[in-house]
């Protein structure tokens, strides 16, 4: 690009935070706006790879963000589907039981989903056979019938159109470099802005430290490997079975969804993974490695939120039939041979807090000069974007 660029707003990231942020600013400013991604596509990273689960918001404790716009994002978004004739399937999903324990989660659960004013309802294993044939619980299950599952990467692209529609720019392959007094230096040339929006996922943490703005801050990268059911035994499932959680992590248990063409997938699971880009094995490894190694060592050490039994837990997943362990105890009439390898896998990127060594469990967004950072958006992030993109925007942007 020979000459520079000028914007109001410069959004750096065109995940689902940051197209929604400017899709809605778009909307009530009549101010330039650009955003900028690395990839050729939409939804190479997170957005794109999540379960395309829209969560009704019941997991979340009541004072949380997370917990403030779970429900409306929800609602919203399937508004948006239904509206713009985008596939959703409003199927559902049970949690089930695997012992007594579980059956306590169940009712916080359940007290959670009252204080969120989110409509769930404890069935018992007759009536969680009319909902889920083949799933299996330990007494009680919890049905919620607001969950839904849609199309990620055609949510994107729509709400990308929309933006566009409305005026913002949007330009792919241009990767973010430094900054320097209002001036963004990327793989395209520079790109003079007043205000930076920094909606960059798995790089959020570094582009905001370059602004000397969440110092104590790192994001720990944590890999989502799906297996997929073979088609012949998708019809025993007929919407999403999850495990009860653990409330001390946030993570929700490998479960099955039906995804929006009728594909089964188990998963995701939740392994430390090596690099920010780590999809396969060995492949995006840098040096940072022995960063990433030392703060998961930190978790280990100090076992909060139970990370030792965790990390265990979680790389024994890497065996198929440790994971079909799994998936016996949500479903029956799954055998080991019905598990397949899938080439589904996501980077989830999560928050943690350096100085007190804990994951950050909810939403963090710090205000910087002349700049807002996302620092932690992830799931519900996707479920949450409508009314996240209008809570961040009116709260520290306009």
């Amino acid at each position: 690009m020979s000459e520079d660029l000028n914007t109001f707003y410069l959004i750096i990231g065109a995940g689902i935070v940051g197209l929604s942020i400017g899709n809605y600013l778009s909307r009530i400013t009549k101010e330039k706006v650009i955003i900028i991604d690395k990839e050729e596509t939409l939804g190479a990273h997170a957005s794109g790879r999540n379960s395309g689960v829209l969560h009704a918001g019941f997991y979340y404790t009541p004072s949380t963000l997370k917990a403030k716009l779970t429900k409306e994002g929800n609602q919203k978004l399937r508004k948006y589907c239904q509206e713009r004739g985008l596939k959703i399937n409003e199927c559902g999903k049970v949690l089930v039981c695997k012992s007594e324990k579980d059956l306590r989660i169940l009712e916080e659960l359940k007290n959670r989903a009252i204080m969120n004013k989110v409509k769930v309802h404890i069935i018992d294993e007759k009536q969680l056979k009319q909902i889920e044939p083949y799933a299996k619980t330990y007494e009680k299950a919890l049905y919620s019938p607001t969950t839904a599952v849609i199309d990620p990467k055609e949510i994107l692209n729509s709400i990308a159109k929309d933006a566009q529609k409305s005026g913002v720019i949007l330009i792919m392959k241009a990767k973010f470099v430094n900054l320097k007094n209002n001036v963004a230096f990327t793989s395209i040339g520079k790109i003079n802005y007043k205000f930076l929006i920094n909606c960059a996922g798995l790089y959020a943490d570094h582009i905001a430290q370059k602004m000397g703005i969440g110092n104590n801050y790192k994001i720990l990268p944590f890999k989502g490997i799906y297996f997929s059911i073979k088609e012949k035994k998708s019809q025993l499932v007929k919407s999403n079975i999850y495990p009860i959680p653990d409330l001390s992590l946030p993570f929700l248990g490998v479960h099955i969804t039906k995804s929006i063409n009728g594909k089964l997938y188990v998963g995701p699971t939740a392994i430390p993974a090596l690099g920010r880009e780590n999809y396969h094995l060995f492949n995006n490894i840098n040096k940072e490695i022995l960063e990433i190694l030392r703060y998961n060592l930190w978790f280990f050490l100090k076992n909060e939120h139970n990370y030792r039994r965790f990390t265990f837990n979680e790389i024994k997943k890497y065996c198929k039939h440790i994971l079909y362990k799994e998936v016996s105890h949500l479903v029956n009439e799954i055998s080991y041979e019905d598990i397949t390898n899938s080439l589904k896998v996501g980077i989830r990127a999560q928050l943690i807090d350096i100085k007190k060594k804990k994951l950050i469990m909810d939403f963090l967004i710090k205000r910087g000069e002349n700049s807002i950072h996302i620092l932690n958006a992830v799931s519900p992030a996707f479920t949450c974007s409508i009314p996240f993109a209008k809570y961040v925007v009116e709260t520290f942007i306009v």
